[in-house]
């Protein structure tokens, strides 16, 4: 066993305060899907803990009672979304809500098997142990609502593509090995036209658009095939499942316009930055406008971030970022900052938590997509595909991508990309000095090749 030196002091050690009453006021409620059970202090009520049902009426009774009992903070567990309806009407009674993370409420120790966890956390709560998850604005949350079915819709329409692939194949009919998407111009003139009673080949292959690479003839021996009723029949309902979805998507479109008019915070127009492409499934209005009317800052300059990245970001963050003190705040809640399992003094893992962000999600697609950019982050991101794992690289640059959101939001300061040969050049500089102060403790010097020559 080693010796402590007797020279070197101790570092005095902080006494741990004892336990106090941070929210004396404070209730838990235990969400179920049928009914919630709620407990308050003892000294309030002959009948701490009361089981409501989850009709309107009883929630109404509910909020009555913790009013009664002079409640003004209640904590609950985030179960399902059988939360939602009580959180509303709580936070429209005025009392401060905290939606808490149940895996957070197991990891503190002392739970008693007699005790309901209503109960329990109501202890929590009391004594402050308990923190709410980040909520976004009112308004914010119907945006991330309506994004959020639009992201159903999409999924949904993808589906009945593939129904349509599906029956296709059961056909023998090859489109899909010589037009690379069937929901394209050129295929939706040919499945419509089949539909419509073509079989003729050749008539079908003139339908297509002239930047089909395949020619007549390829498109032509593709579409022989068995033309069955019952698969056409399949086809034909896979379309009109698809044409339907699109209808629903146009008027998805239109709510999130009005949604994100409401949103407005700042005037003007976006500068011309980079032309791109655009976004694939992105909505038909202009939705960067609407954006950078809504933050003051043009997200899209970023390398990487379209539009569908940036407003499924903001969409569940919102613009406003002052629920993050820093920018590593932002990335945490993120779940794409490094691990800090340390013990005693050793870094045992820095594997990122496993979180289920859906702007993390997002984050994380378009740091895949740098890996051919010619910008600063692109060549970021091959340098760390060289260091390590793919998932571990996208995940350093989400990293990134998510603190420049940060820094744009919080500063209202505009991105500007130094290209890819500022970045080399600052890591050569950088790997030239690191490597000039380990010559230098060695008793060395660094001479360049044309000096030595």
């Amino acid at each position: 066993m080693a010796k402590r030196n007797r020279n070197v002091p101790l570092k005095p050690v902080k006494s741990r305060q004892a336990l106090t009453l941070t929210h004396p006021n404070a209730a838990g409620i235990d969400i179920g899907s049928a009914s919630h059970f709620v407990a308050v202090p003892p000294e309030r009520d002959d009948e701490p803990v009361r089981e409501f049902p989850s009709f309107t009426a009883d929630l109404e009774r509910l909020v009555d009672w913790l009013d009664a009992c002079a409640v003004d903070t209640v904590a609950m567990e985030s179960t399902g979304v059988y939360w939602i309806p009580l959180f509303e009407l709580l936070e429209r009674r005025g009392f401060t809500v905290l939606l808490v993370n149940a895996r957070h409420v197991k990891n503190v120790s002392g739970r008693k098997s007699d005790v309901l966890d209503c109960q329990w956390l109501q202890q929590l709560m009391t004594y402050g142990l308990l923190h709410g998850a980040f909520r976004p604005a009112e308004a914010v949350c119907v945006l991330r609502a309506l994004w959020r079915q639009r992201g159903m819709l999409l999924r949904n329409q993808g589906r009945h593509v593939q129904h349509m692939q599906k029956a296709l194949t059961q056909m023998n009919l090859q489109l899909t090995n010589v037009i690379s998407d069937v929901v394209g111009e050129t295929g939706q003139k040919i499945l419509r036209a089949i539909l419509a009673g073509e079989r003729d080949g050749h008539a079908l292959a003139a339908l297509k658009n002239p930047r089909i690479h395949a020619s007549s003839e390829e498109i032509a021996k593709s579409l022989q095939g068995s033309w069955r009723a019952e698969h056409l029949f399949a086809l034909k309902q896979a379309l009109d499942a698809f044409d339907f979805i699109g209808t629903q998507l146009a008027e998805c479109d239109d709510q999130i316009e009005a949604q994100l008019q409401t949103l407005h915070a700042y005037e003007g127009e976006p500068t011309k930055g980079k032309k791109r492409g655009r976004a694939r499934n992105a909505p038909k209005f202009d939705l960067r406008a609407e954006l950078f009317k809504m933050c003051g800052v043009d997200l899209t300059r970023i390398d990487g971030i379209d539009v569908t990245t940036a407003l499924a970001v903001i969409s569940e963050t919102g613009a406003d970022m002052s629920r993050f003190p820093t920018a590593g705040h932002f990335a945490s809640w993120l779940g794409l900052c490094p691990g800090t399992k340390i013990t005693g003094g050793k870094v045992m893992s820095g594997k990122t938590k496993r979180v289920a962000n859906r702007a993390a999600q997002a984050l994380r697609l378009a740091a895949a997509a740098l890996r051919s950019s010619k910008s600063a982050l692109g060549a970021y991101f091959r340098r760390m595909c060289a260091r390590m794992d793919k998932p571990k690289a996208v995940a350093a640059a989400a990293h990134k991508l998510a603190r420049l959101i940060y820094t744009m939001l919080t500063k209202g300061e505009e991105y500007a990309d130094q290209g890819q040969d500022y970045f080399e050049e600052r890591y050569r500089e950088r790997v030239l000095r690191q490597l000039s102060q380990r010559a230098t403790k060695m008793g060395m010097r660094l001479v360049a090749v044309e000096q030595a020559a």
